[in-house]
């Protein structure tokens, strides 16, 4: 038998009351015909799949420029494992999967390349001009830079789904609320906050491996840290180091996720949340234990100290400080280097945020690619 969009929406019972149901949604900016066979929801999820920004991911920055080796994470590969996460948890707190997907897939959607050094020259650079920060740039790509349909500009995404996007927030990102359609809720809904928590855990976890991989983290050093000391240890010493080591990070998620939902259920009895309007009038609920919180708190910081300052890491941000700098007053000085598509927005926003769009768009390989074309004399255009 056929599942139609409102079969699917009835299985959607099995929810909790506080998840967001499919139609229960505060909708659209544009109206448009419902789906046939899929839910709303997997409408939003399946246009940032096949969204241009989406794709670009593969090539942006996570911690390490995609040149250093295909190995390590991009923005892509983060995307589809805070996914991963996020559907684990979403799933047996009994919320909405498809929701946490969609915002999962869409949280990082309007970095800059070359990770948060490309970000926070960018944002110096058009201090001036109402700055730049990723969440309200992904809002801004999902809601007017993105060109796929004929009847209105961005991909038309529910509201549900915008605000976990403008509502991303973890240890490197700030929620932003500067919209006044966002600010009827004090916090986002339970699978936007899992979102939250999912990025934080992949990031981590990822940064542990691919700095170990790399040579950036000593192993000895880390074994001080009490988290991962506690996991690595559990690990079988018959095993290689790098056997050792895959095996510890898979334990790392496991405990952090483990830990993730059963708080949240002690949280959400504790605080008497029955209902999605509780949930938006209540501080943040998704959040580890505070004897995880400590522990990663910890880790956190001998990775930002050890692998975020490496000083290889450093030179790499600061080479591509330089070139989003240099991309950025090259196209002040002569607007018309841009595209036409990007020239025709100029009137209307301003040739400032017109470049920030363009360079943000960018992958780490175009942004240097474009760097030698309008530096270096010889370079084809």
């Amino acid at each position: 038998m056929k599942k139609t969009r409102e079969k699917l929406e009835e299985e959607e019972i099995i929810l909790k009351q506080y998840a967001v149901k499919s139609n229960e949604t505060k909708g659209r900016v544009h109206d448009e015909s419902p789906p046939i066979y899929r839910t709303q929801f997997m409408r939003d999820r399946d246009r940032i799949i096949h969204s241009t920004a989406f794709r670009r991911l593969e090539y942006k920055t996570q911690v390490f420029v995609n040149h250093e080796g295909d190995y390590y994470r991009t923005r892509l590969t983060h995307a589809l494992e805070v996914q991963q996460i996020a559907r684990t948890i979403a799933k047996s707190l009994s919320l909405n999967e498809i929701l946490t997907e969609a915002i999962s897939l869409a949280h990082d959607i309007g970095h800059t390349p070359f990770g948060h050094a490309g970000e926070s020259m960018l944002n110096e650079l058009m201090k001036d001009f109402g700055g730049f920060e990723h969440n309200l740039q992904g809002l801004r790509v999902v809601d007017v830079l993105e060109h796929k349909y004929p009847n209105f500009r961005g991909l038309n995404l529910l509201y549900e789904t915008r605000e976990g996007i403008i509502k991303h927030e973890s240890e490197y990102d700030s929620a932003l609320c500067v919209f006044e359609e966002f600010k009827v809720n004090k916090s986002p809904s339970l699978e936007a906050q899992v979102v939250n928590i999912a990025d934080e855990i992949a990031y981590n976890a990822h940064d542990l491996d691919d700095g170990l991989k790399s040579g950036y983290l000593n192993i000895e050093r880390l074994g001080k840290v009490e988290l991962w000391k506690s996991i690595f240890s559990s690990t079988s010493s018959k095993w290689s180091n790098q056997d050792r080591i895959y095996a510890a990070i898979r334990e790392f998620i496991k405990v952090e996720v483990n830990d993730i939902i059963e708080n949240v259920e002690r949280v959400l009895k504790e605080k008497k949340v029955k209902s999605l309007k509780d949930v938006y009038s209540q501080d943040i609920l998704v959040r580890f234990s505070e004897k995880l919180e400590k522990l990663n708190s910890d880790l956190k910081g001998f990775l930002k100290n050890n692998l975020y300052n490496h000083y290889k890491v450093i030179k790499m941000q600061e080479k591509s400080k330089r070139i989003v700098e240099s991309l950025f007053k090259i196209y002040i000085k002569n607007i018309n280097q841009l595209p036409p598509q990007f020239i025709n927005m100029i009137d209307e926003f301003g040739k400032e945020r017109v470049i920030s769009d363009y360079i943000a768009g960018m992958t780490d390989r175009f942004a240097q690619d474009e760097y030698e074309r309008l530096f270096f004399p010889f370079t084809k255009m």
